[in-house]
């Protein structure tokens, strides 16, 4: 029998990895959230859930909010060293806390996709911590 090789993962790929596993999770919750009972009538009343009715400012926002951890799998890849780490260390810790916030009460299937997102959120955080740093000559 033969060993696989288990070639090694640069960080910012796994960052970007994580980030993108996490809007996944996003699209399905916001897709299953539509067969919640009574989700499309509030939807057509023009409610957005627990933020009250749909303005133009309310979309901005939670686009806004959305929108954030998509560019984040870009920013893994293209920013600098310090800047990447220190913006997946906030924007993992932002949202996993967004997360733990929204998931209260929540339907079952929201509360599974809850915990898988703040699981992927808090090893951003933990990757993007442990960076390693350049070897001094």
């Amino acid at each position: 029998m033969t060993m696989l090789e288990d070639a090694k993962v640069p960080l910012r790929i796994k960052l970007a990895g994580l980030w993108t596993s996490l809007m996944f999770c996003y699209v399905y919750g916001d897709f299953f959230g539509l067969f919640a009972p009574g989700r499309l009538q509030d939807m057509m009343a023009g409610n957005f859930g627990p933020l009250g009715p749909t303005t133009p400012g309310i979309l901005v926002g939670v686009s806004v909010m959305l929108a954030v951890p998509a560019l984040m799998i870009a920013a893994s890849l293209i920013l600098p060293a310090a800047a990447c780490r220190w913006a997946n260390i906030l924007a993992g810790a932002v949202y996993t806390i967004i997360m733990l916030l929204t998931m209260q009460g929540a339907l079952p299937f929201y509360v599974t996709l809850g915990v898988i997102e703040v699981l992927l959120t808090a090893a951003v955080v933990v990757y993007a911590w442990r960076w390693p740093r350049a070897r001094s000559l």
